[in-house]
Order: structure tokens, then sequence, then C-alpha cells
């Protein structure tokens, strides 16, 4: 189906028809009309899949300019309440619906001046509370909304939720989104939900099939270099790198910045007009990378990503699912890029299985993989190029010293050579280490060591299990071998960084070097 098939009023389909919208998500598409109808509703749902639209639509259908703070959105931090505020206000405009964020650490009197002229409320717990409690605001909305209701169990707002709907009318409809149902959020939505519905995506529709998923295998110490070679190959418009921690986007963006790139952080200690400042120059495009926690992004909403990286993979498959969520948002394709290491591999599988997505592996481009894609750009931004009077007038005093091939290719050179392609030639593991990791044979697990030497006693270095977990570095890729008459018979070889010898070679220093 399609969003005319929801026959919302005309300022509404206006809007979304300028924003393009074409087809609704599945939470969307199973939403909207149970909403329209009227009933409550639980709608289980992951970051990403369309929920602000999902219960924002058939809100806009409903109110009218005349509303008056009919609309509450509770929300759990304050960047989702100015990403949620800032959709309905977008798609609420022709409609005349005006919008109010309600966060601590803004003015009380220009929030509560604001909720007398809003149709839509949209609000952290602490300040809604503060202000309710206190006698400085009373409103009566006909329609409330709970977004990431997990996401406030999680941060402690649980108590306050339910004093919060002490203070709201019980005549409301009342529409309940989080990403999974603890017992403490199905017991909150017993008490304040009224024969609701119950929409719930299961773990195949989790991912934006817009979203292109891909890996790349690379040693810790080889991910700064990855990264820069990504995004030389993949040039991508705006993009969001994603980080575990405040220390590490505090890093990165130094690093970035000193490799050329317009870059900003986002964490948790940053003061909230520099989040502010921040996101609204990321989505003005005058910063094209943006590196942040997933607590930093949660609730970041921004149409025109076109790549998200995952600089360390996240911690659980529901971040993975946050995180690309960034890309591929209104219909349009994404990239989804995530570097491992071979000790992160176990983690990058249960995510696999978890998410039920393709994620395809990948090798990182070598320099002539990156030149090479350089120069077929080229050749098409030539081919639709039209010369103005200076390249003409530059071309004819090249011609003067020259004949006009060697002019070309001077020409061709000097533009492919004007960006310094950084780092080694090839980075990361090749096809034949990564298929190893895929075949569970385990030739990353050793740390120790740089591959040995000769063992101890020729026959026996290597043994049947290679290197065991390389604890030592001289007995031919770690723990050494047992028998030597079953050297590498497991291929397990691999003691440490530089990988060890060869189990089949028994002792005789054939080295590979999984680096290569």
């Amino acid at each position: 189906m399609n969003f005319q098939d929801f026959n919302f009023k005309q300022s509404l389909m206006s809007s979304i028809e300028k924003a393009n919208f074409k087809e609704p998500s599945p939470i969307q598409e199973q939403a909207i009309p149970i909403l329209l109808e009227g009933r409550d509703l639980i709608g289980q749902a992951h970051t990403g899949t369309g929920k602000t639209v999902a219960f924002g639509f058939p809100l806009i259908e409903k109110m009218d300019e005349d509303s008056r703070a009919d609309t509450l959105i509770i929300v759990p931090t304050r960047e989702l309440a100015m990403q949620v505020s800032d959709e309905i206000y977008r798609f609420g405009k022709e409609s005349g619906l005006r919008t109010v964020t309600i966060y601590g650490g803004s003015s009380y009197s220009r929030q509560i001046k604001h909720i007398d002229n809003s149709a839509v409320v949209v609000a952290t717990p602490g300040r809604l509370l503060e202000l309710l409690s206190t006698g400085k605001i009373k409103i009566s909305p006909r329609f409330v909304v709970l977004d990431e209701a997990d996401e406030m169990l999680d941060m402690g707002f649980l108590e306050d939720i339910k004093r919060i709907f002490s203070y709201i009318p019980e005549d409301r409809q009342t529409m309940m989104f989080s990403a999974t149902m603890p017992r403490e959020i199905q017991d909150l939505a017993e008490s304040v939900l009224k024969d609701p519905a119950v929409v719930k995506i299961t773990k195949k529709e989790v991912t934006n099939a817009n979203i292109e998923q891909s890996y790349y295998v690379v040693d810790d110490h080889e991910r700064d270099d990855a990264l820069i070679r990504l995004f030389d190959y993949k040039d991508p418009d705006k993009s969001i790198i994603f980080c575990r921690t405040k220390s590490e986007v505090e890093r990165l963006q130094s690093f970035l910045i000193s490799q050329g790139y317009s870059a900003k952080g986002l964490h948790g200690d940053l003061e909230q007009r520099q989040r502010e400042e921040v996101i609204r120059g990321f989505k003005s495009s005058r910063v094209e990378v943006l590196i942040a926690t997933d607590i930093a992004s949660r609730g970041l909403n921004v149409e025109d990503v076109t790549h998200v990286f995952n600089y360390h993979i996240p911690f659980n498959s529901e971040s993975y699912v946050h995180r690309i969520g960034r890309t591929g948002r209104a219909g349009k394709n994404g990239v989804a890029v995530t570097i491992v290491t071979p000790s992160e591999f176990k983690a990058l599988k249960r995510i696999k299985k978890d998410v039920k997505s393709e994620l395809t592996t990948k090798l990182v481009p070598t320099k002539g993989d990156v030149k090479d894609k350089k120069a077929n750009q080229l050749l098409l931004e030539i081919a639709n190029s039209e010369p103005d009077s200076s390249a003409h007038d530059l071309v004819e005093k090249l011609k003067e010293n020259d004949d006009l091939s060697n002019v070309a290719y001077k020409l061709a050179m000097a533009l492919i050579n004007q960006d310094k392609i950084h780092g080694a030639d090839s980075i990361g593991k090749n096809e034949n280490e990564i298929k190893a990791l895929l075949e569970d044979r385990g030739y990353d697990r050793g740390r120790g060591g740089r591959g040995g030497y000769r063992g101890r006693g020729g026959n026996r270095s290597g043994g049947d299990r290679g290197g065991y977990r390389g604890r030592s570095g001289n007995r031919s890729g770690g723990g050494g071998g047992y028998r030597g008459d079953r050297s590498g018979s497991r291929d397990r070889d691999g003691g440490g960084d530089r990988g060890g010898y060869r189990g089949d070679r028994g002792g005789n220093r054939d080295r590979r070097d999984f680096r290569k």
C-alpha cells in the first residue's frame, strides 16, 4: 500500500508528498489504521522502524489549528524530544499545528508560554512531572503517546511516568511504543491503556531492506586506517560513526579533523547547548561526519544520512539496529559498515543471527581500488560536463608547449592524484583469513609471541593443534604441537598477531603471515 490509501486530509497529504514518502513501513501500515479508529495501542518495534510517523500522522489527521495541548508525547531524552517535535511540526505545519518541547535545562516561563499556544507537547518525564506537580501547568490531552517506554524504564523514569498519568484525565486515547516489553512495561500498559490493540514487528522486519550491510575484518591497530580508506573509497555525503565511549568519540573527532574532514562529536557529557549546536550543524550539512555514542544518538533523525559506520561493533543487537536505522530513512537507500577484529567475530555472528539480516563480508579496498574508482568517477564527470571558456583557455595555453594527448594525460593525473590516499596499500584480513574465521578454525585466537621459530624439537612444532592459544613465543604459533605425525591436521596455527608457522610443516619455519 501507499500513504494515499489512508485517505488523510489534504494538508497532511501535501506534506507527505513534499517529503517524498511513498510506502509505509510495517509498523506504520499496521498501526495507523488502528489509531485512526481511536483505539489504544501497544506498538512493539525497534528504533528506526518509523514509529514517529506511525503515531504522528494519525495525530495530525485528528487535530486542527485551533487545538491546544491536545497531544502529549512523552520521550526519555531531550534529543528525542527535539527530534519528535521537529518531525510532527514538519508534517503538521500545513495543518496549522504548533509544537513545543519540554525538557530540563531550559527556561520555565518560555516553555509554559508555548504550551498555551501549541497543539502538541513533547516532553521528557522529569521536567513534565515538575511542571504538573507544582501546578505550573494543567493539561487535558485527548491523545497521549509513550515513546521508547523500555528506555524510560532503563533510565529510572517508571515512577515518574506513573505519577504523570495521575495528573491526566482518563478520557483519552493512549498509545505506547517500546522495542522490548519487560514485565514492568507490561504492568504499566495494563494500568494506563484501555483494551489496547497490539502491533508487534517481528525480528525479520527489524532492519530496513533499503540498507546495504557489510563488515570488514581488521586487526585492532588498523581501525583508523581502515576507516579512512573506506571513507576514501565510499565517499559518503553525510555519515555517522558510532563509538562505544566518549573518550573514543573525542579522539576520533581530533583524528578526522587532522585528516581534513568536517567532523563533530556527540556524547553524554556535552552541555545541552553544545548538543543542539552539533545536531544543527549536522542537519544543515555544515558538519559532514558525526561521531556519536549510542546514548547521545538516541532519537537522532536526519533523513539524508547516506552511511553509518560502526567503529566498534555494538554490545548488543538492539544497539546495532538502532545505529544502522539512522540511514536508509524515508524510502532512501543507505549503507551500514561495521569494522570488526577477529576477537569480535562471535559478537558479530550473534548480531547476524538476532537481526536476521544479510551482512556481507568485504575486503578493505587497496590504494589501487581507490584510484580505480576515482578514475571511473572522473570519466563520468568528464562525460557529463560542459566546458566553459576558462577551461578552453587553459587547454589552449597548455597546447602551446605540448601535444594534446600529453595535455590530457597530465590533467588526468593531476586530478587523480589531487587527493592523497593514506595508509598501507593493503589493510585488514584477506579472503583466506576471513574464511578461516567463518569456519571457526580459530587462527585469530593466538595473541602471544611472533609466531615462534622452530619449536622444541623440529618435528613437534606446529603439532595437531598448531598454535593452540598462542601464549608463548617460542613454539611455532604459541602453544606448540603434540604429535608431529599429526601436524597441521586442524590447521589451527595462528599464534599471535604475526600469524605463526604452518602446522603442516612440523617446525620447518614455513611461516604464514596472516597480516599479508
